[in-house]
C-alpha cells in the first residue's frame, strides 16, 4: 500500500507547482496526477480540493559510481 501526504490545494494551484512545493520538481506532477485522476482534467485548482501527494522515495542516479549512490 502506497503512503500518502494528503493537502488542500488553494486558490491557483497547478499541478506542476505543488509537484515543485513536494519533490523540488516540477516534471514529477504526473507521479501526482496519476494518483489523483478524478482531477487529471483540472489545470488550475479552486481553493479546497483534497488531493493524494504520493511519497516517493529518493533514489540515486544509476550513473553515479556506487559510492556516491
Amino acid at each position: 500500500m502506497a503512503k500518502y501526504y494528503k493537502y488542500t490545494t488553494i486558490q491557483g494551484d497547478t499541478f506542476d507547482a505543488i509537484a515543485l512545493d513536494f519533490y523540488n520538481d516540477e516534471k514529477k506532477s504526473s507521479v501526482i496526477m496519476q494518483a489523483n485522476p478524478d482531477y487529471i482534467d483540472v489545470l488550475v485548482f479552486d481553493a479546497g480540493t483534497e488531493l493524494r501527494i504520493p511519497i516517493v522515495e529518493a533514489t540515486a542516479p544509476s550513473t553515479l559510481p556506487p559510492w556516491r549512490r
